[in-house]
């Protein structure tokens, strides 16, 4: 059997998501074979992430700089704000390169099965933002679950006192999608946002 080394290494490498134990016995045994290639320019790559990675103090996204490059860029649209759910929905939205504003990540959903409360979010920063600026919109890209639902009302109520306006990304039928394969949930916000052509 492998050694206590190997199985260490697998156990940690199966932790990571999208993959479980068999998957990680691959990629270690890929690691392994490719040592001088793959496995040290990683494990440096690794260790500089770890070290000079952050959460920025403003959005509390990911970077190598606090702020982060996309708070300070004179590029984007000051005005505006899209909350996230989580930095990989902050970067799918970046990879679309439709989105020229700001960003908040909440670090989650509002989850009573969880135990996940406003106090646990960061929602309190995201109000004292928009006080203490000139936001005109916010823009809620939160995921069409029962939780993130919940925490688009919850932001809509704490939003109303401020004179701005508050959207919502549009749901329905993806490109592409054939309606016999959609689920009822999908299909009955497609027809009620349904629009004039």
């Amino acid at each position: 059997m492998n050694s206590p080394e190997i199985q260490l290494l697998i156990q940690h490498l199966s932790k990571l998501p999208g993959l479980g134990p068999r998957s990680g016995r691959r990629v270690a045994l890929h690691l392994l074979k490719r040592r001088e290639k793959i496995f040290r320019p990683l494990i440096q790559v690794m260790l500089d992430a770890e070290q000079k990675v952050k959460t920025c103090h403003i959005c509390h996204a990911l970077d190598a700089s606090d702020p982060c490059t996309l708070c300070v860029d004179p590029k984007r649209d000051p005005h505006q704000i899209c909350v996230v759910e989580d930095v990989a929905d902050l970067w799918a939205l970046e990879r679309a390169n439709t989105y020229r504003g700001g960003y908040h990540v909440l670090g989650g959903v509002l989850s009573a099965i969880d135990g996940i409360g406003p106090q646990q979010l960061n929602i309190q920063s995201l109000l004292d933002r928009i006080a203490e600026s000139q936001i005109t919109e916010v823009i809620l890209a939160l995921n069409a679950t029962v939780d993130g639902q919940t925490t688009i009302h919850y932001l809509i109520e704490q939003l109303r006192p401020f004179n701005l306006s508050v959207t919502t990304l549009a749901h329905g039928v993806p490109i592409g999608g054939e309606l016999d394969y959609l689920d009822e949930g999908t299909l009955f916000t497609a027809f009620q946002a349904r629009r004039s052509t």
